[in-house]
């Protein structure tokens, strides 16, 4: 006869796991509790595998919700999101600098009174064709400090890309490559400690009306990086202030 499998202790419930499950027993579900915190449905599942302490950001918000709604207080999400915003806590590196946020198409970079060090921002197809006016913050947020630089990575059309990945260039090198079933492919530009002068390519976009993926296509095409013509699917923008 085999022998028994011992059981394992199931790992200690979080606090935020826990409130959500007051709200769960009040009617909300998870993805409610989400769009409650401002956050995806993503991070609420953390709070349930990621250990007793996930979700502490959350806790001080989660607890004034299930309070207000336990009393007897408005239950609609929209209201419940207002009164959490309030006790929302964004988590801090052992630095003790506010983290960075990741997420889909997210603009990062420092908030009001932290001095900026470094960003990164992202579009897709709908906001490339509207000008990727989320990504000019970080080109701004580089161009105002002397050491300032940014890089890129593009994704086009295979084969509307004109140099070869690995050729150097003076203030940068192509690399990375990534090859997408659709017939597009991704090349990373600046990466790495060079970087290309930020003030440089904040003219561009000032030239350019405020429009990044028209700053930054006129730039590849001007250099004979991308052909004539060609378009721009996704952009992600990265800025950082070089060390001194």
């Amino acid at each position: 006869m085999p022998p028994r499998r011992r059981r394992k202790n199931a790992p200690p419930q979080s606090e935020a796991a826990r409130l959500t499950n007051a709200l769960l027993s009040e009617g909300f579900s998870k993805r409610q509790v989400a769009e409650i915190l401002g956050r995806n449905s993503a991070i609420v599942s953390h709070f349930y595998t990621r250990g007793p302490g996930s979700g502490a950001a959350y806790t001080q918000a989660l607890h004034a919700v299930v309070q207000e709604v336990q009393a007897g207080g408005p239950r609609d999400v929209a209201s419940l999101k207002t009164l959490a915003g309030q006790h929302v806590t964004r988590r801090r590196t052992k630095t003790g600098r506010i983290a960075r946020v990741r997420g889909k198409d997210a603009v990062q970079h420092a908030g009001p009174g932290e001095e900026w060090t470094s960003g990164i921002a992202r579009a897709g197809k709908q906001h490339i064709a509207s000008g990727a006016s989320r990504l000019k913050p970080i080109v701004d947020a580089a161009a105002a400090d002397p050491d300032g630089v940014v890089a890129f990575t593009v994704r086009a059309s295979k084969g509307r890309f004109l140099m070869p990945s690995d050729r150097e260039y003076p203030t940068g090198r192509a690399h990375h490559i990534v090859e997408r079933p659709d017939g597009t492919e991704e090349r990373s530009y600046g990466n790495g400690a060079t970087g290309f002068d930020a003030r440089e390519f904040q003219d561009r976009v000032t030239a350019s009306g405020g429009d990044v993926t028209a700053a930054l296509t006129g730039w590849m095409v001007e250099t004979g990086r991308l052909a004539e013509g060609a378009k721009i699917s996704h952009l992600e923008l990265r800025g950082w202030k070089r060390r001194s």
